[in-house]
């Protein structure tokens, strides 16, 4: 087994801590097989909420089950239940810093999407952004209160073993 960290770097304008909006986020991962080393052509998508069976396991289950193409060997990762995701602060602004951690049987995460619906808080103001939609890779909006641009951009991620 394999513990990954997954850490996010992000430029963020006005606003602080960024995160999933919620457990049933959907993160897109390009994965890797351990054992043939063949990375698979396409993102694979997983969430906190949905678990599904381990083959041969004795009920274990995983939140990402997956059998190689190449190799036909199964995998599956799991988000540790005591790590919920940490949010990502202005205090960190266009550093990496520290989103999820996994545990990994068979295959490794090599890539990372962050498209799909975020949450973040305006920093001088407290305002509440709960739909940042980062399909396109960056998202800008005004903060009424504050009366700043916000903005969310140049998102970039690294994994490392935990």
């Amino acid at each position: 087994m394999v513990r990954l960290l997954l850490s996010i770097k992000a430029e963020l304008e006005n606003v602080t801590d960024l995160i999933p909006s919620s457990d049933e986020f959907e993160y897109f991962f390009q994965v890797k097989c351990n054992s043939c080393h063949e990375v698979h052509p396409k993102f694979v998508s997983l969430n906190r909420i949905e678990e599904r069976d381990v083959s041969g396991g004795k009920g274990n289950t995983a939140h990402f089950v997956w059998r190689c193409s190449s190799c036909k060997r199964e995998s599956s990762a799991k988000f540790e239940a005591a790590n919920p995701p940490k949010p990502y602060s202005a205090d960190a602004n266009g550093q990496f810093a520290p989103l999820v951690t996994l545990d990994c049987r068979g295959l490794e995460f090599v890539g990372f999407d962050p498209r799909g619906i975020w949450k973040c808080v305006g920093v001088e103001s407290g305002t509440k952004f709960p739909e940042v939609d980062l399909e396109e890779g960056e998202w800008v909006d005004y903060d009424e209160k504050s009366a700043l641009p916000v903005g969310v951009s140049n998102i970039e991620s690294q994994w490392t073993r935990a």
